[in-house]
């Protein structure tokens, strides 16, 4: 069995998924619920007794300790965390709770747990610590991709939580030689995805026929990386990865915002085309986000070149499939877009006004 923290989210569903279907074995699923949070991602697991869900908070340390104990993992694949830029702008303690505090407090009783296994269970354990390339800070157009070497320079209250939680899974593996894995992966888009990053937006508000936002000229520039490929990048890093390293994620797929959203304009228009005019007519340049990034780019040869790791889907085909499942499954997204997303995107986005 392994434990996966924030496996109820986007990433960490989709990798429960894809675990179960790839490994076999069984997950022990905590996850706290939070909005973003949504069992019906694992809802073809309802019935499969492979996967085990407990409602609970990472920072409640008797809940973690009790877990762990009981179910015995080999190991923890970390992904719990407050994700989402704009939201750290506008109320950055929860990232500091979640993701610092958060983090301090699960490695403090995987510590424990760890030190009590017999001597090959200690040997086979992991922590992997699923971070972000946001970490690095912004690139300059013509600035070489961020390397598992590039300094730390996170510009906003997200990535500075996500750095200091990266910080504390470094030195508990110098400090006290706990067998920890970290990555850092580019943009993720697929399936399952709660419609307040760039994607699943632009998508839902296009075929609800509402303006879609893209922030000043539409030229920050993202590596996409399809949810499918970062799922088994993860698995490789488990199963493969050097303890104490960090590795990182890319699609190979860098991309203008506004070009990204064309794309999906694109698709929608051949696979759901509007009644007059096209999907590309709706969008709608809004005030740029305090401190926006102008540029992240994954140099992903260390993966590559040690665990044999590459992206099977070009940001083309993995758009494709994307937009597909969204048409697909119109039920999921009505169900998770609640009357607080309505006032989220109407606080983040409605507000800045058209440029």
């Amino acid at each position: 069995m392994i434990m996966v923290t924030g496996g109820a989210g986007f990433i960490g569903a989709n990798f429960i998924l894809d675990w179960i279907a790839a490994e076999g074995t069984a997950v022990l699923n905590l996850d706290k619920l939070t909005y973003a949070g949504n069992l019906g991602n694992l809802a073809s697991l309802t019935n499969d007794s492979r996967h085990i869900f407990v409602r609970g908070d990472i920072n409640d340390r008797p809940l973690v300790g009790r877990l762990l104990a009981e179910h015995k993992p080999r190991a923890i694949v970390h992904f719990a965390a407050e994700s989402h830029v704009d939201r750290s702008i506008h109320g950055p303690d929860e990232f500091i709770q979640t993701n610092l505090l958060g983090t301090f407090n699960l490695l403090e009783e995987v510590r424990s747990y760890w030190n009590g296994l017999a001597q090959e269970a200690h040997s086979a354990f992991r922590f992997l610590h699923i971070s972000t390339d946001e970490v690095y800070g912004s690139l300059n157009a013509d600035d070489a991709p961020f390397r598992e070497d590039t300094p730390y320079a996170p510009n906003s209250p997200y990535s500075a939580s996500k750095a200091g939680s990266d910080h504390l899974v470094r030195a508990y593996h110098h400090t006290y030689e706990l067998p920890t894995l970290t990555t850092h992966c580019s943009n993720n888009y697929g399936p399952y995805q709660f419609p307040e990053k760039l994607i699943a937006l632009v998508v839902h508000n296009a075929l609800a026929g509402k303006a879609l936002p893209v922030y000043g000229k539409g030229l920050n520039v993202r590596d996409w990386l399809y949810v499918g490929d970062h799922c088994s990048s993860l698995r490789s890093v488990l199963a493969r990865g050097r303890a104490g390293e960090t590795y990182n994620i890319g699609g190979n797929n860098e991309l203008t915002n506004i070009e990204v959203v064309r794309m999906i304009c694109g698709e929608l228009d051949r696979l759901r085309p509007r009644a007059s005019g096209t999907y590309a007519d709706l969008i709608s340049f809004v005030t740029d986000r305090p401190g926006h990034d102008l540029r992240y780019a994954i140099d992903a040869t260390k993966i590559n070149r040690e665990l044999g790791w590459r992206p099977q889907e070009t940001f083309a085909t993995g758009l494709a499939k994307t937009v597909r499942w969204y048409l697909d499954h119109a039920e999921w997204v009505r169900d998770v877009t609640s009357g607080a997303y309505r006032n989220w995107v109407e606080q983040n986005y409605l507000s800045r006004g058209n440029t």
